[in-house]
């Protein structure tokens, strides 16, 4: 982070993407006693002129995008805070490449009317993304890459988390039923129910091993709390 002004973290849903970054937030916050924040938007649930700005084709006017008025509201050299733009979701080739300018070496965002905003030093611009299969050669080599597996976290402290929430009375017994059932994961083994899951079922939608067990885990809270419950 102190080499790029550009970040890409490449994690799978659930694999602890939004913690990490977090957690590196506070711990600059306290090293440097400079406030770090973030700033979340999810370039996929506007258009692409709506992020960057357009031209009204009744009155001719320019309207300003909600990431180009974010750049401009931030980048700002006399602010005493560091922001990190985070875009939150899905690379588009669409969007992607307008950002090239800003992750190279020039650091300006070139939007439609002409305006050039320069990038500041107390803004980098992140990104958290499952994958880069849309993002372009040229786009990737602009930024620094930071890979997390899923199996790096898996979902082992996922479902321990679950159960030191339950009653003390219930987790030794919740313990036991998660060893019997379904195993420990590790780099090399995500437990018997998942392996059999991999090996002998096809899933009709693609879900992440962690995905998995914060649905059961949802499930098993309806059940055992609630009207009705078991």
């Amino acid at each position: 982070i102190l080499v790029h002004h550009g970040i890409m973290l490449v994690v799978p849903s659930g694999s602890g993407k939004s913690t990490v970054m977090t957690s590196l937030q506070e711990c600059l916050s306290i090293a440097s006693g400079t406030v770090y924040k973030q700033v979340r938007m999810n370039p996929k649930a506007i258009r692409a002129e709506q992020m960057f700005g357009e031209t009204d084709k009744l009155s001719g006017e320019w309207l300003d995008g909600v990431f180009g008025a974010m750049w401009a509201k931030y980048n700002d050299r006399n602010r005493k805070d560091m922001t990190w733009i985070v875009c939150d979701g899905p690379i588009d080739a669409v969007w992607i490449e307008n950002l090239n300018t800003v992750l190279d070496d020039n650091k300006i965002l070139t939007l439609a009317n002409g305006d050039r905003l320069p990038m500041t030093d107390n803004v980098k611009l992140m990104f958290e993304v499952e994958t880069l299969i849309n993002a372009s050669p040229a786009t990737v080599s602009r930024a620094g890459i930071i890979y997390v597996s899923e199996t790096d976290l898996d979902w082992t402290p996922v479902m321990e988390a679950y159960i030191r929430l339950r009653p003390e009375n219930q987790q030794d017994i919740f313990r036991g039923l998660v060893t019997k059932w379904l195993g420990e994961s590790n780099p090399l083994n995500p437990g018997h129910t998942m392996y059999m899951l991999l090996r002998h079922t096809k899933e009709v939608m693609n879900v992440v091993r962690v995905g998995k067990i914060r649905s059961m885990c949802n499930l098993l809270t309806g059940i055992m709390t609630g009207d009705g419950a078991a």
